[in-house]
């Protein structure tokens, strides 16, 4: 019995979070479209990605208000844009157009999604 209970309490603390930004579940974020923002990291092959769904930002915080948070509350860690567009679409949007720019520094590339409903 010890065993079963063991095995629920495991099962059920993985379906209580889920993939956060701003503390909001990714499938709970209620709007139309959202755009993700995918940035290289220096050193590294994987990109930093960002959503943008419209959500109020603290300027103050140090806290990324925009990052997408694991169940841990950790930065996901993408190794492409491709990645992070498969993973926003297991979560209920779907690709509608990319663009990129461009300045001294960095290079970002933007992708818009449709929430499916």
């Amino acid at each position: 019995m010890k065993k079963l209970f063991t095995a629920l309490s495991i099962c059920v603390s993985f379906f209580a979070f889920s993939q956060t930004v701003n503390d909001v579940p990714i499938r709970d974020i209620d709007v139309d479209y959202v755009q993700i923002i995918g940035t290289g990291r220096s050193l590294s092959t994987k990109v930093n990605v960002e959503i943008d769904f419209g959500q109020e930002t603290k300027s103050i915080s140090f806290k990324n208000g925009t990052s997408i948070k694991d169940e841990r509350g950790r930065n996901m860690k993408f190794n492409s844009m491709m990645d992070a567009l498969n993973f926003m679409s297991a979560n209920g949007y779907s690709f509608q157009f990319a663009y990129t720019m461009n300045d001294e520094k960095d290079q970002a590339i933007y992708y818009i999604l449709k929430k499916n409903k």
